[in-house]
């Protein structure tokens, strides 16, 4: 749930393309474009799903190569809003592979 409401998060900043005077399918291929991380972080949520420890590994990188793509270029917010719930679904996904048996027994 948490990394869909993410995406959603994500999606938002994608709306920004409505206030740029923009022909229509210019917009519309300025909105795809604009929401390729919310695809990335679907994509990541669906092979997580599946297997959670690559789930992990995924959001963990996702969350790094966040911080070291930008770095120096944002307010420290701006990586906390963004990496630190990466980085949060991905040791939920981690402790989830973790402790599944113990899960399951219950």
């Amino acid at each position: 749930m948490l990394c869909i409401l993410f995406a959603i998060f994500l999606g938002l900043f994608a709306l920004d393309v409505f206030s740029e005077s923009y022909g229509f399918w210019q917009t519309i291929l300025a909105l795809l474009i604009h929401l390729v991380p919310v695809y990335i972080v679907v994509i990541a949520l669906v092979i997580a799903w599946r297997w959670e420890w690559v789930g992990a590994c995924v959001f963990i990188a996702l969350a790094l190569f966040y911080l070291v793509w930008s770095r120096g270029r944002l307010q420290w917010s701006a990586y906390l809003g963004i990496s630190g719930p990466l980085m949060v679904i991905g040791v939920l996904f981690l402790f989830n592979w973790i402790y599944r048996a113990e899960l399951r027994m219950r």
